[in-house]
Parts: structure tokens; sequence; C-alpha cells
């Protein structure tokens, strides 16, 4: 056998996302574009009001509106080329276009992992330091946190996608997801992928350990602080603040860490029913979690409620 043949260079790859399931191909291809256009119209809406409207130039909502931002990146970046797999019999897809798909949608996920410990770490202080916050959230510090997060997250993406790319890939090219999903792109290689699994390893341990980690002590110093406050009602109104934060952290990080916690380099046995199980879960990930962030996190929040009134009413005063 010439192993030269075997190891090529290559051109480009096949996705094959669900051509296992056509029926479920037509259901998803409705269900993900309508869940497309929530996700452009939520945050967009949210991205809009924090910029226009002055009562929202806080902290908070800074963040909010980065959060935002990265959710479309984030599915623009991969949805699109769902929504043309779903319709398209052959889903095939460039080396270049698969890298670069690849780095965004790395570098937005680990920007949103260190984006949401800054965001805890603003609850902390605006619930346990209330007199200090307008000094230690100053726009001198909030603004270089959110920058750090996008320089950590697209220097992550670099490092993985640049050890991911280089390798040598065997055989027919096919990857067995939707995208070009980093752990899905490894079973492709021909050659010892040990380098990349420590990275990964080592960047699963910077980019979901400690933010959790953080996350966490961040909200036990809160919660040690609501329970110290006396009446019933400002304990509720503190939590408010913080439950939202909480459960976009618990879907966000509980289904990357399902997904990312143990890079594997082989399939599993039992792969038919495997693969489609971590396809839907990718899916829940890549689409349904960027569709809830504005829902859950602001889009009830009254400020906003009141923004997005107020920039109705400004619209229908200029026409």
């Amino acid at each position: 056998m010439n192993r030269s043949n075997e190891t090529s260079p290559v051109m480009g790859f096949i996705l094959l996302g669900l051509s296992a399931h056509p029926k479920l191909e037509r259901t998803f291809f409705v269900l993900i574009l309508l869940m497309y256009l929530v996700i452009l119209l939520g945050n967009g809406v949210l991205i809009l009001v924090t910029i226009l409207d002055s009562r929202l130039h806080t902290p908070m909502y800074f963040f909010l509106g980065n959060l935002s931002f990265l959710d479309i990146c984030y599915t623009t970046s991969s949805v699109p080329l769902i929504l043309d797999s779903f319709l398209t019999p052959r889903k095939t897809i460039s080396f270049s276009a698969c890298a670069v798909q690849m780095f965004l949608s790395f570098a937005m996920g680990a920007t949103e992992c260190v984006l949401l410990g800054m965001m805890a770490f603003d609850r902390y202080v605006a619930i346990c330091n209330p007199l200090r916050y307008p000094v230690v959230m100053s726009k001198a510090a909030y603004v270089p946190m959110a920058a750090s997060s996008w320089a950590a997250g697209i220097t992550n993406s670099v490092v993985q996608t640049s050890l991911a790319m280089r390798l040598p890939f065997c055989g027919d090219s096919v990857i067995n997801h939707f995208t070009c999903e980093i752990l899905a792109v490894l079973k492709l290689a021909c050659a010892d992928i040990s380098i990349n699994v420590v990275s990964m390893v080592v960047a699963n341990m910077i980019f979901l350990a400690l933010p959790v980690l953080f996350i966490f002590v961040s909200y036990v110093f809160i919660l040690a602080t609501i329970l110290r406050i006396p009446s019933a009602e400002g304990r509720r109104k503190a939590f408010s603040t913080c439950s939202a934060h909480l459960t976009v952290v618990v879907i966000f990080y509980g289904t990357i860490l399902f997904m990312y916690g143990k890079p594997r380099s082989k399939d599993p046995l039992g792969a038919d029913k495997q693969d489609l199980a971590d396809k839907l879960i990718s899916l829940f990930y890549g689409v349904v979690t960027p569709m809830l962030n504005p829902i859950i996190y602001s889009l009830r929040n009254k400020d906003v409620k009141a923004a997005v009134r107020n920039l109705v009413a400004q619209k229908h005063l200029t026409e």
C-alpha cells in the first residue's frame, strides 16, 4: 500500500451531518432557521438598545452587549453551513473554509467562557461591595476586562486551530458532524494527536475549570451576602439580579463541559447512537443556548423593556 497516497494534502472535507436521517434534516432545517432568526432579532435588539439608551451605559449591560455580539458571531459562523448541509446532497467544505469556521466558533466559545466569569465578578462587586461598585467597575476597568476576554479567546483559538489543521488527514475526509468541529476533525488525522489532546486539556482547565471555579466562589460570597439582608424583599431583589446570569452559566457550561470535557481521538463503541446524540447536543449548544440568552438574561429585564419601548416610540415619532 502506498502510504503517500493516504496522507496527500486534503483540499476539502465532506460534512456528514444528518445524511443518515433525511427526515430529521427537513425538520431541523425549519427549526434551526426559526431559531437563528430569533437569535439575530433578540441579540440584535439588545445590542441596539444598550448602545442607544444612555441609561444602559453600565458595566452589566456593556457585558450583555458583548455577550449578544458573541452569540450572533458564533451562530453565524456555523448555522448557515448547517442549514446548507440540510439542503445539499453532497455537503462539502474547502480546507481553508473549514479552518476559518473552526477558528471563529472556537474563538467565540472560549471568549464567552471568560466573559461569563467577568460578569460573575460584576455581580459580586454590585452585591457584596455596592458602595465601591462605581470605583471598582469604572469604564477604565470593565472595558479592558471585556477586551481581555476577546483576546484570550482568540489566542486560544489560534493555537487550537493551527495545531489541528497542520495534521495530515487520511481516508475519505468525511467529518461526522454538521461543521468543522475540532473533535470530529481530529478523528480524521493519521498522525499522533497527543499534542492536540494535551493542548485541549490545558485549554479546558483555563477556559472551563478556572472560570467555573471563579463563578462558584463569587456566588458563595454573593449568597452569603444575600442571606445577611434582613428583609425578605431585599433578599428577593438581590437574588433576582443574579438568577438570570446563573441560569445562563448552568446551560452554557453544562453543555460545553459535556461536549469538550474529555477530548477523544477514536470513535466510541455504539457509534451510530453516540454520534447522533453528540450531534444533537452540539445543536443545542450552538443554537438553543444563544437563543435563550437574551430571553433569560435581558429581554425580561425591566430596564431593557423600557429601553425597547422608548426606541419604538422614537421611531414612530420620526415617521
